[in-house]
């Protein structure tokens, strides 16, 4: 059910051969961590990109007040990994964590750098990936610089309502980067 997921994605993001699909599938492994689980720690090589399949991941760092900064979360049918470690090779100055038990498949960082030489629809779907995630990281930066909490809350229901439905304000109130208490008092306004 998954591996179906998987290619309904991979399909709808490039043009893609049944015989590449089925190879690409082939390299991807099932993973089922439990709630809170990390997946990767800071310090760590980022070596796998996940797909959710079900449940949540959110991608934070520690800032300098060792308080947790949610850059990312990954819903059902989201890849997800440290990207600029899974780039770079060098330890990730992020977590990966599995906010929810969730059911995941990964490919390790050789065995997708290994499919962009020799599957070109793979090499496209690459280059989607690195543009969603710019233009993704671009939006939530300018978000930052240029709205109020109570905007970035709005906007936040707006775009995607299932981050404030199904996680805990401690986290939510991290995406958004404010504390927790102006996150109730927003809720409670709006």
């Amino acid at each position: 059910m998954i591996k179906d997921q998987l290619s309904a994605y991979i399909k709808r993001t490039v043009e893609i051969t049944d015989d590449e699909l089925i190879h690409v599938l082939s390299f991807f492994k099932t993973l089922k961590p439990q709630k809170n689980e990390l997946l990767l720690s800071e310090g760590q090589t980022s070596q796998r990109s996940f797909f959710v399949g079900t449940g949540c991941l959110r991608i934070y760092f520690k800032d300098e007040n060792g308080q947790d900064s949610t850059r990312y979360i990954a819903f059902e049918n989201m890849f997800a990994t440290a990207l600029v470690s899974f780039i770079t090779g060098q330890p990730s100055l992020e977590y990966i964590q599995a906010i929810e038990p969730s059911e995941l498949l990964y490919i390790t960082h050789e065995d997708f750098n290994s499919l962009r030489k020799t599957v070109p629809a793979w090499e496209k779907f690459y280059c989607k990936y690195l543009e969603k995630a710019y233009v993704n990281t671009a939006s939530r930066l300018l978000s930052f610089t240029t709205m109020d909490a109570t905007e970035r809350y709005k906007q936040l229901l707006s775009k995607n309502q299932t981050v404030v439905m199904r996680l805990p304000n401690k986290i939510v109130a991290s995406y958004l980067n404010i504390s927790q208490e102006t996150l109730s008092r927003l809720k409670s306004k709006i």
